[in-house]
């Protein structure tokens, strides 16, 4: 399918594509005719049928449809250890509070993480990589949260920057050392946040380890004022905040998130009207957690009329972790989006494509196919967009394309 000759006008022109563009507007969900799209220095040069292409590099799309990479925007991949045993016992009616007793819990993923090395959390982190790139994922961020000390938050932070040398895959990285109370600090959590505010945040970000910070801000986390003086350090440090909020209950964590300009606010399955409008006013992205809400058997629904009322975005993602979410494929979050939230197909495929760019603050420069844009894409034997929230376990990627190289599946 490839043709290649000398002194190339673009790097690589894809034939024959019909296009879901996720441009701003109902056009965006609509599918071109077959058409082409030139990529120069791994940004869309050109798009249309009189793209040059005899001088190029192609790809023969072969009528095929192509969306812009989807990025998984929340997830936890890069852990040691493993959960299954708890899952077998919470089915069994062992409560929570006995598996922690028994050393299960998030501490049990924390010894584990902390026991490992750097090369071994890579190549434990690598298969569940594999199954979101499947999904045709082109960009994912990674947490950390299960390190806890300065070392070891350092360490799992290098280990999901170091995934883009094994893959074709952009990874972002978000510093969650105010994840959980590591036992060290046991009973002591303003102490905690000053060790995290005052060693860890000034670190990471003087190594650009992390280009935002996050907070479990909860009953069973962090409370409100804690929160906010992690994020006064992150913004002191010149990095952005995002929040895991309300998923427990109302803290008003997603508002506090609006106020530092945050760029997401995470599972607000508990998100009132006051939040809402505060994420509105900021254009913080509503990010929908759906595989922790199956996992946890949760009721309390995420409030989607009033956030589509208010135009808030809303991005989808996996939440990718070994106790709530051990799930690797986009496209079943975005199937449970819309069984489980009510979203539509439509804001399901803008919740893994452009909210979920915005949602890494990178709005500008991913998840649309425009001219300027990252030339970042998925390219899919689907005959319509809807597939990706309907048909699951079928195969169906055929190409992904990162920075505007080719990786075949």
């Amino acid at each position: 399918m490839f043709e290649q000759q000398r002194s190339p006008s673009f790097d690589l022109v894809l034939t024959n594509a019909r296009l879901v563009s996720m441009v701003p507007g109902d056009c965006g969900y609509e599918m071109s005719e077959p058409t082409n799209i030139a990529i120069r220095q791994g940004i869309i040069a050109e798009i249309g049928d009189n793209v040059e292409t005899t001088k190029s590099e192609s790809y023969d799309c072969q009528g095929q449809l192509v969306t812009p990479g989807f990025i998984d925007c929340h997830t936890h991949l890069v852990y040691a250890g493993n959960r299954a045993n708890e899952f077998e016992m919470r089915l069994k009616g062992v409560p929570y509070q006995e598996i922690a007793k028994q050393g299960g819990g998030i501490l049990s993923t924390v010894r584990a993480t902390r026991e490992a090395s750097e090369e071994a959390l890579i190549e434990l982190a690598l298969p569940r990589l594999d199954g979101l790139l499947r999904s045709g994922v082109t960009s994912v961020e990674v947490k950390s949260g299960y390190g806890l000390t300065l070392r070891d938050e350092v360490k799992m932070l290098r280990a999901a920057k170091a995934l883009q040398d094994h893959r074709k895959v952009r990874v972002t990285t978000t510093l969650l050392a105010a994840h959980a109370l590591p036992p060290e600090f046991a009973g002591k959590p303003d102490d905690y946040i000053n060790f995290v505010c005052q060693e860890i945040i000034p670190l990471v970000a003087e190594e650009q380890l992390a280009t935002s910070v996050d907070v479990f801000c909860e009953s069973i986390g962090f409370d409100l004022a804690q929160t906010e003086r992690v994020f006064i350090a992150a913004k002191e440090h010149g990095l952005r905040v995002k929040g895991h909020t309300e998923q427990l209950s109302n803290l008003g964590g997603s508002a506090l998130t609006a106020q530092y300009e945050g760029l997401s606010a995470d599972h607000i399955e508990y998100l009132d009207q006051a939040g809402v409008e505060a994420l509105a006013q900021s254009g913080t992205v509503a990010t929908l957690l759906p595989g922790a809400f199956y996992f946890l058997k949760e009721t309390k629904r995420p409030p989607i009329e009033l956030l589509r009322k208010l135009k808030v975005p809303i991005a989808i993602a996996t939440d990718l972790n070994p106790g709530t979410s051990p799930f690797a494929d986009l496209t079943m979050m975005m199937n449970m989006g819309c069984t489980l939230f009510g979203l539509t197909p439509e804001e399901a495929l803008r919740g893994v494509t452009c909210h979920a760019a915005k949602a890494l603050g990178y709005g500008q420069s991913r998840g649309q196919i425009q001219v300027g844009f990252d030339a970042d894409f998925a390219i899919w034997d689907v005959s319509h967009p809807a597939d990706f929230s309907y048909q699951q376990g079928v195969s169906r990627l055929s190409s992904r394309i990162v920075q505007g190289e080719l990786d075949h599946v």
